[in-house]
């Protein structure tokens, strides 16, 4: 068999040029930057919080119901009519300084309503047997059937120190209201005459704990304003 000298020559392998790899390079980072910018885009659109769209929806005010289903309006206590008696005149506790207007339109005083029979409170023109009408204003002494007296065994004021050792004497006179219960009503005392500022310390602070039999009209008790003197006497007085 023939031996073969001639060995064939391979083909010499082709060398990659410099600009196939420059543009092999540029498609490569071309390709990795859109990649890398898509993916960025996807990531924002998923993140992105989606708007909600809410709708107001319009509430009709609750017509009220129809006349015939409304309940009845409650009834008004009606006054009863007055009864037939009597009126008793009361002065204002504060009495004015000033003489007051002349209203001649007011209605003129009936004199038939102090004739001082059927009920006290009523009027001339009142209904037979009606409920007498109770007056809570205080009446003067000289109004009332029973007077006001003071209870036995009552404090006395105390005669100040001071003034005592000084061989000071005087008078307070205070005015004030003897309530139903045979209080002084401290709210409406007055100190009309005082010859010293610890005399009437002395009296604001005996008051409260002085008791009464309060006056009475008709066998009822009632609110009197009353004067009353304190005498402060060297020699045993109040």
């Amino acid at each position: 068999m023939p031996m073969f000298n001639n060995l064939l020559e391979s083909k010499p392998k082709k060398q990659r040029s410099l600009g196939g790899t420059i543009f092999s390079l540029v498609l490569h980072v071309a390709v990795i930057t859109l990649a890398v910018f898509g993916t960025a885009k996807a990531k924002q659109e998923f993140e992105k919080p989606k708007e909600e769209k809410v709708d107001f929806a319009e509430v009709k005010p609750e017509e009220p119901p129809p006349p015939e289903d409304q309940p009845p309006p409650p009834e008004q206590p009606v006054a009863p009519p007055p009864p037939k008696g009597f009126q008793v005149l009361t002065a204002p506790v504060n009495i004015p300084d000033v003489i007051p207007d002349v209203d001649i339109t007011k209605e003129v005083t009936n004199e038939e309503d102090f004739t001082g029979k059927g009920v006290q409170g009523g009027v001339a023109r009142g209904v037979v047997g009606g409920t007498g009408v109770v007056s809570d204003q205080p009446y003067f002494e000289f109004q009332v059937e029973k007077q006001p007296i003071a209870a036995p065994g009552n404090p006395k004021p105390r005669f100040p120190e001071i003034l005592q050792n000084a061989g000071v004497e005087g008078q307070v006179l205070v005015q004030f209201v003897i309530d139903t219960t045979g209080r002084a009503d401290m709210r409406t005392l007055k100190i009309l005459k005082s010859d010293h500022d610890l005399f009437t310390s002395s009296i604001r602070s005996v008051l409260p704990s002085m008791r009464f039999f309060p006056g009475e009209i008709g066998g009822r008790k009632v609110k009197v304003v009353v004067q009353m003197p304190f005498e402060f006497a060297l020699g045993g007085g109040e």
